[in-house]
């Protein structure tokens, strides 16, 4: 069961991460047919992330904090990169200050951070 519980846990982050990324770039950018797109994308990421998420473990029964803090750092780890990626092909206006928070935003929202 271990190693199955660790390959959702990184799909969970995958997806998880996924969800943060465009919701970062859907704040940055001012195309509205853009921005639908990447909000489309929020929402599979976030509905393939709640499946995941059910799977590891009930949603009533809080995952253990050393599990926490590494599913929200692999997570900050994954969204900053891409973004230094897609910053370096020209992308402005990201917000790599608010990746933590909405990060948190969206780990409490899944009841994994408190």
């Amino acid at each position: 069961m271990p190693q199955n519980k660790n390959k959702l846990i990184e799909l969970m982050v995958g997806n998880l991460a996924n969800a943060v990324l465009h919701k970062i770039l859907e704040r940055a950018i001012d195309n509205i047919d853009i921005s639908s797109k990447y909000l489309k994308e929020i929402d599979n990421s976030w509905e393939v992330a709640k499946r995941y998420r059910e799977k590891i473990n009930p949603l009533d029964r809080p995952l253990p904090e050393k599990e926490r803090g590494e599913i929200k750092e692999k997570i900050i780890r994954k969204v900053k990169a891409e973004l230094q990626i897609r910053m370096a092909h020209g992308y402005g206006n990201l917000d790599l200050e608010g990746v933590e928070r909405i990060t948190e935003e969206i780990l409490k929202k899944i009841r994994i951070e408190g």
